[in-house]
């Protein structure tokens, strides 16, 4: 560890002497105490990571110099100081670590030799869905089934923690892995023993989640990233990143009566979607923080996402280290923070001198009132007053192509008797059903799931038990939810359910039919499950724009449920209100939600807890000991988990019959010889795709389909279409997934005039091209041994960064992408899996250079990777060459190393294999 600018200093605390960065010691020479709290995260990291190779000192010159205004340009290295993984991208990662094992001990080395090299944990959390729902075994149930459904992906992640060093498991039932990771794993600050010496150091973290953000709450700078680059962090390899642009948000004052956190994210939301965003940091900062609980922080750093940022993140101050405390972290833990923190100049006071930023903005907390955001995207804020006008402006295009049939007549039917909706719904169909022993009429708008549910929300006990006092105050009043909501209660952890029934408001929820249906994402991820038959087919009766509620993050069109068109994000309480109402046709602010026993109309501001009644029971009930108890043993599980069979030893026994859990053929025939990057010749198209190619049509979600090529393979291996699962959790296998590559129903292949669909055109025969699905058109060219190449448009491979958007295309048998442009990640990792990512020069792109897709590629002057550009030919069908350049987008000397070796993978693991045995 090299220490060119002499910051290494030592902090005293408790007794206890720790070796850190000093920053203080670096602002001797450039003025840092303007840079944002994020900057001077990053600039630490860079001086403890100083090595002559990945960090240089003009690395860490350049963030300390940084200017607000400047547009990034300057790469740098961030190596993590944990990553945290969810299920369904943690079980592919631990898959590579085992198939690595086994290819080190082939090349002479130990399989001890692959641990990951910084604390890894993994939250089980993504799997369970609302199967049963609306009574007392609702939870047992869906673990039973969640159980049955994933026991293979279990045994094996089992099997991980039991075999890896400084890889934790946390089991089902838990928790949210954002929620658990707020809750118990964050450190805010780590320590560690490096070379001898006992160091401190920021927490930050890489989540294979893009929700990880939600850690910035508590002032851990950490984001969501790809299972590529969490796996190269987890194997001791920095993640390179252009030194970003910093948005100050200032906050003042605090929010007003009625107003909630969820209220206050979806304003921020909106106006940072508005002021843009994307690829920045969001800092918050100003004197209204002090009146910003640690719950509420969280609750706006989770929706990063949403409003496009890398992260939104808070600083340390008093706030975060009474969270700290009041979540059970121990005394010696919390002095280290608040010393550290001090020490460093990352510690936030009222009335601090501000930093330079990018840009900024300014909220009032005062000003914010009771939002929803739909019904399509979670940046599309509607006033609560004006949900009613939202719905009716929204539903035309979802009906307009509907066919009336019988002729009936829609009308909304509540507890009061007959209502005619409005004028504008006035000539629309209903269906009539029977759902839960009673009669009822379905109608557009008609909510058909409420939801509570998602770490943005049910992490805050503020907004939980304002849901569960407002449930209180309408069991009062005799109201109960309509009988076609499917109602679920979600909690993020265990914590929550505890306080829910110490506060005496379990059984309220429960009596509107908000039964715990399981700990874990659920609904916001799609897992909600089937709606009653009832409720299904009156809805495709008149093919209906019905609508859920939920208190989640993301709401985009088909999301949430196949059959539900309209998706609305609310706070806690106002899922319970539209339960109570059954529509979003209505103005909770003008209109009854129901009538009590004597025919009273009850309204919403009837039922709504005050600021100061919710306050008073958090501090009757959330407490230290509550999260000491729950998380007591976090890593052990219940009896379900204790008793899954799985195999012992440092090296995985593959069950040759499994269809979730494979070895994976990357590192097949794999040895310790090095080739130089050879040119590609030979080439043919597998595909030629326009602008805004994202890593969802790319890779291989949701559900799998009896009839494609997965559907195919599952079936051929004994697997009946009911329980295929979803590609999610077969993520363990590449057979299912290289099968699901580019298969994406909304995919257009510009080979045959932009059809829908996962197809191309096979040019290997003796005749006519023959139209194939993509995997089976890749499985004929690597029968030849001929390589592939694809060629695409604007923007490739934004969205997500999914693993399996670069492990397809290899296990494809594509060797280039062609590309007017790529998004950074997704480039990154087709270099980490040995993709070569190459650039059309400015102007040209397959259009132009008249580019079919039947061509014949060669790609040439690579030079061993050093080359900024290379030639490409392209041999079309009548004979004619076409000759253009590209740039090589392989943009480091050490992606350069990666992309030699094979891949990131096959360079860590070669160099494992090198070490001598201890």
């Amino acid at each position: 560890m090299r220490d060119s600018f002499a910051t290494h200093a030592q902090l005293d605390v408790n007794g206890t002497s720790y070796t850190y960065a000093s920053l203080p010691v670096l602002g001797k020479r450039f003025d840092i105490k303007r840079l944002p709290y994020s900057m001077k995260i990053l600039l630490e990291n860079l001086l403890r990571h100083e090595d002559g190779v990945t960090v240089l000192p003009e690395h860490i010159e350049a963030v300390a110099r940084w200017k607000p205004t400047d547009e990034p340009d300057t790469e740098i290295a961030f190596m993590p100081a944990r990553v945290v993984l969810q299920d369904f991208t943690g079980v592919p990662c631990v898959v590579d670590l085992a198939a690595m094992r086994d290819a080190v001990v082939k090349l002479g080395g130990r399989p001890e030799q692959i641990n990951p090299q910084i604390p890894s944990e993994l939250v089980i959390d993504h799997s369970v869905q609302v199967d049963v729902f609306g009574k007392p075994e609702a939870l047992d149930l869906n673990g039973k089934i969640e159980f049955e459904r994933n026991i293979e992906r279990y045994a094996f992640l089992r099997w991980g923690q039991k075999a890896f060093d400084d890889f934790k498991v946390v089991p089902p039932n838990t928790g949210i892995v954002h929620q658990v990771n707020l809750e118990n794993l964050a450190r805010v600050v780590f320590t560690r023993t490096i070379d001898g010496a006992q160091w401190a150091y920021p927490d930050t973290v890489f989540g294979t989640d893009s929700h990880t953000t939600m850690i910035n709450g508590i002032g851990v700078l950490g984001w969501g990233v790809g299972g590529i680059e969490a796996e190269a962090a987890m194997l001791g390899q920095p993640s390179s990143m252009l030194i970003p642009q910093v948005v100050g948000f200032k906050l003042t004052g605090r929010l007003p009566e009625g107003a909630t956190a969820t209220d206050l994210v979806l304003t921020v939301t909106q106006m940072l979607r508005k002021h843009g965003v994307v690829g920045k940091f969001v800092e918050f900062y100003g004197d209204g923080l002090q009146h910003l609980p640690l719950a509420d922080r969280a609750t706006i750093a989770n929706m990063a996402p949403e409003y496009g940022a890398t992260c939104g993140i808070f600083p340390i101050d008093d706030e975060s280290i009474a969270y700290l405390r009041l979540s059970g972290r121990s005394e010696e833990q919390i002095a280290l923070v608040a010393a550290y923190a001090k020490a460093q100049g990352l510690w936030h006071a009222p009335g601090d001198i501000e930093a330079e930023y990018s840009s900024t903005l300014h909220l009032a907390l005062d000003d914010v009132r009771p939002s929803l955001a739909g019904p399509k995207r979670p940046q599309d804020r509607v006033l609560l007053q004006d949900v009613k006008a939202n719905f009716h402006a929204n539903v035309e295009s979802l009906i307009a192509n509907r066919v009336p049939k019988n002729g009936e007549v829609a009308k909304f039917v509540d507890e009061g008797g007959a209502q005619p909706q409005a004028e504008h719904l006035a000539a629309k169909p209903i269906s009539k059903i029977r759902v839960a022993d009673q009669d009822a009429e379905l109608c557009d708008g008609s909510v058909v799931i409420a939801a509570i549910t998602s770490c943005t929300n049910t992490s805050n006990p503020a907004v939980m038990l304002a849901a569960g006092l407002l449930a209180r105050n309408a069991v009062k009043r005799g109201l109960k939810a309509k009988p076609w909501v499917k109602t679920s209660l979600g909690p993020g952890s265990l914590v929550v359910t505890d306080y829910l029934k110490k506060a005496g408001v379990l059984d309220d929820l429960e009596a509107l039919g908000f039964f715990v249906v399981g700990y874990g994402c659920t609904t916001c991820i799609g897992n909600s499950g089937p709606l009653p038959e009832a409720v299904s087919k009156g809805i495709a009766q008149h093919d209906l724009a019905v609508a859920s509620v939920l208190s989640g993050n993301r709401n985009f069109e088909g999301r949430v449920h196949p059959e539900v068109k309209m998706n609305y994000l609310a706070s806690p309480p106002l899922v319970v209100a539209y339960a109570l109402a059954g529509t979003v046709d209505i103005d909770m602010t003008t209109e009854p939600l129901g009538h009590d026993a004597d025919g009273n109309a009850v309204y919403l501001r009837d039922l709504w807890p005050t600021n100061k009644e919710i306050g008073d029971f958090i501090a009757r009930t959330v407490g230290p000991e509550m999260f000491k108890s729950n998380y007591a043993d976090v890593f052990r599980g219940d009896t379900r988990w204790a008793q899954i069979a799985s195999p012992d030893g440092a090296i995985y026994a593959w069950d040759a019959g499994s269809t979730y859990i494979k070895n994976p053929p990357y590192f097949d025939g794999m040895t310790m010889d090095v080739e130089p990057i050879k040119d590609i010749a030979g080439a043919r198209v597998l595909g030629l795709f326009g602008d805004s190619i994202t890593t969802d049509h790319i890779s291989p979600a949701g559900n799998i389909k009896k009839d494609s090529p997965a559907g195919r393979y599952l079936q051929s291996r004994g697997v009946a279409p009911a329980d295929f699962n979803s590609y999610g959790s077969r993520r363990g296998n590449d057979d299912v997934m290289v099968r699901g590559t580019f298969a994406n129903i909304r995919i257009k292949n510009l080979m045959f005039g932009g059809e829908e669909g996962g197809n191309t055109l096979y040019f290997g025969g003796s005749g006519a091209p023959e139209k194939l699905a993509i995997y089976d058109a890749a499985m004929k060219y690597a029968a030849t041994k001929t390589p592939l190449v694809v060629l695409a448009g604007k923007e490739y491979g934004t969205g997500s960064s999914r693993d399996w958007a670069a492990k397809g295309t290899l296990l494809l048998g594509v060797k280039a992408v062609i590309a007017e442009s790529f998004e950074r990640i997704h480039r990154s990792n087709l270099v980490g899996m040995g993709v070569l990512p190459l650039q059309f020069l400015d102007g040209q792109n397959a259009q132009t250079l008249g580019l079919k897709g039947d061509e014949i590629f060669d790609i040439g002057g690579l030079d061993d990777g050093a080359a900024k550009h290379a030639t490409v030919s392209a041999r079309r069908s009548d004979g004619t060459e076409l000759k253009f350049q590209v740039q090589v987008l392989i943009l480091t000397p050490k992606e350069v190393e990666f992309f030699r070796h094979g891949g990131i993978l096959h360079y860590v693991l070669r160099q494992l294999a090198t070490r001598k045995a201890a």
